[in-house]
C-alpha cells in the first residue's frame, strides 16, 4: 500500500455545508433552506450584494467557522487515514481565519500534516505542491479546475454542485465513501522504480 498525499477542502467537505445558513438568514432577513442553496456563491443564495455578504462575513466569519458542524463521520474518517496516510487541509479561507481553522478542527480532533489557508479559491498550484493524489471538495468549480490539472477529485455532494463531472472526479456522498476509494486507490498504485 502506497502513503497517499490527500488534499482536503474544509467548508463544506469536513464541515456540515450549510453551517453559515441559521445566522446568515437572521441577519439578512432571509428564510434559505439547505435545498434552496443550488449555487456556491453565498451572496447570490441569499440574493444579497457581494459587498453586503463580505461585510456579514467580516463580522461573523470566525464565529461562523468555530460554530459550525463536522460532516457526519468526517472526524473518524480522518483519523483512520490519517494513520496510513498524509493529510493536508488546503481551504479557501483567508490566512487571518488560520487559528480559528486549527482550533476547530484540534476540537473535533481531525489531526493533518498540514494546513494552508490559500485566500483563493484557486488550489491547483498548492495541489501541485503538496504532490495530491487525491483532492477531496464540495466546490463543483474547483473540482472541474483540479481535474483540468490533471488531479483525481473526490466531489462530496451537495445541493449547490451539480453539473456534468469528467472522467477524473467522483460524486461521493459520505465520509466513508471516501475513505473506501482512498484505500483502493492506495492499493492500486503501482510504484514505480
Amino acid at each position: 500500500m502506497k502513503k497517499l498525499n490527500l488534499c482536503i477542502d474544509i467548508d463544506g467537505t469536513v464541515t456540515e455545508p450549510y453551517y453559515w445558513l441559521e445566522r446568515a438568514n437572521r441577519y439578512f432577513g432571509r428564510q434559505v433552506a439547505p435545498e434552496d442553496v443550488t449555487v456556491y456563491e453565498i451572496h447570490k443564495v441569499l440574493d444579497v450584494g457581494e459587498d453586503d455578504y463580505n461585510e456579514f462575513y467580516a463580522l461573523y466569519g470566525k464565529l461562523l467557522h468555530r460554530e459550525s458542524k463536522a460532516r457526519f463521520g468526517a472526524g473518524e474518517s480522518i483519523r483512520r487515514l490519517y494513520r496510513r496516510h498524509r493529510i493536508h487541509f488546503v481551504t479557501a479561507r483567508e490566512e487571518k481565519m488560520r487559528e480559528t481553522s486549527v482550533e476547530w478542527l484540534a476540537r473535533h480532533q481531525m489531526p493533518m500534516d498540514s494546513i494552508h489557508h490559500l485566500g483563493s479559491h484557486y488550489k491547483v498550484d498548492k495541489a501541485r505542491e503538496l504532490k495530491s493524489d487525491l483532492f477531496i471538495e464540495d466546490s463543483y468549480c474547483n473540482a472541474l479546475q483540479l481535474a483540468k490539472a490533471g488531479f483525481d477529485v473526490l466531489l462530496i455532494d451537495c445541493t449547490y454542485n451539480k453539473g456534468p463531472l469528467p472522467g477524473n472526479v467522483t460524486r461521493i456522498k459520505n465520509w466513508s465513501e471516501i475513505e473506501e476509494i482512498v484505500e483502493a486507490k492506495s492499493r492500486n498504485i503501482k510504484t514505480v522504480c
